[in-house]
Formats: C-alpha cells, sequence, structure tokens
C-alpha cells in the first residue's frame, strides 16, 4: 500500500480457532492460521528425512546413538543428535542414559512412536509400490526440458 502498511492479513487478523470447531466432517471451516493450524504444527516435527529416517530405525527396538549412526550413514552426528533431541522434546522417542564410561545412551520409541510408525507403515508400501512410476514421470518430465525450471 502507499501509506507504507502491509495489505498482507497478519496472524494477529485472523480469529484463533481451535480444533474441533472448525473442522465438521474433516472440513476445516475456519480462518487458516498458520501459527494455530493443528496439522502444520504436528507435521513440522516428522517430515523432514532425517526424523522419518530415525523413526524407522527405532521401530523394531532400541537403539544406542552409535546404531543409529550407522543405520543413516549420510547424517552429520551434529544433526543427528539434533533430530534426536526434536524427536524426544514433541514425545516420539525416549533417551536413556545408563551411568558407565563412557556413558551409554540408548533411544527406543514411546507410546506416540509406535503409534506413528502405524501411520507411517502405509505410506511406505505406497512409497515402494509406486517408486518406479515417480521415477518414470521424473525422467520424461527431465527430458521435455522442464528440470529445474520451477
Amino acid at each position: 500500500m502507499e501509506d507504507g502498511t502491509n495489505s498482507e492479513p497478519s496472524s494477529q487478523n485472523y480469529t484463533a480457532r481451535r480444533w474441533p470447531d472448525d473442522y465438521l466432517d474433516g472440513q476445516y471451516r475456519g480462518d487458516y492460521d498458520p501459527q494455530i493450524c493443528p496439522v502444520r504444527h504436528v507435521l513440522k516435527g516428522i517430515t523432514d528425512k532425517w526424523a522419518i529416517l530415525i523413526i524407522a530405525g527405532l521401530k523394531a527396538e532400541r537403539r544406542r546413538f552409535s546404531e543409529l549412526k550407522k543405520l543413516v550413514p549420510d547424517i552429520s552426528q551434529r544433526m543427528l543428535t539434533q533430530t534426536l533431541r526434536k524427536l524426544e522434546r514433541d514425545g516420539y522417542v525416549n533417551r536413556e542414559v545408563t551411568p558407565l564410561i563412557p556413558p551409554r545412551v540408548d533411544y527406543e520409541l514411546t507410546d506416540l512412536g509406535r503409534s506413528f510408525v502405524a501411520q507411517l507403515a502405509p505410506l511406505a508400501e505406497w512409497a515402494d509400490a509406486n517408486r518406479e512410476t515417480i521415477i518414470q514421470s521424473r525422467q520424461a518430465y527431465d527430458e521435455r526440458g522442464l528440470g529445474d525450471s520451477a
């Protein structure tokens, strides 16, 4: 705007609404506010590639930090630490320190983490079943010269 004010609505202009009042039959009925969107807050913590791989690595059993590092060899030690802390903070992972020299640190999924794995399994099956189709689609797109133009 010419007066220097921003014409975009800020999150302060939205009515603060909460689940389930604005969701009827799975349809969102309220004002969209990224600060209170219930799905966005949950997905933010689990949708990066490291979180998914770490959760998958813990699905069968508790593991030590070094075992997780071997399961996800392309993750840095720093990123593994940060991701585990984030997953622990959000309640997906429990961390247990055994006072030995050096200290032993084990990680395991919580009930919440295991319930997420149960939801992740169908997505993993779908990805595996459709991987070749997606690869072919990417190749066809790239052959048309459209790659990286977005």
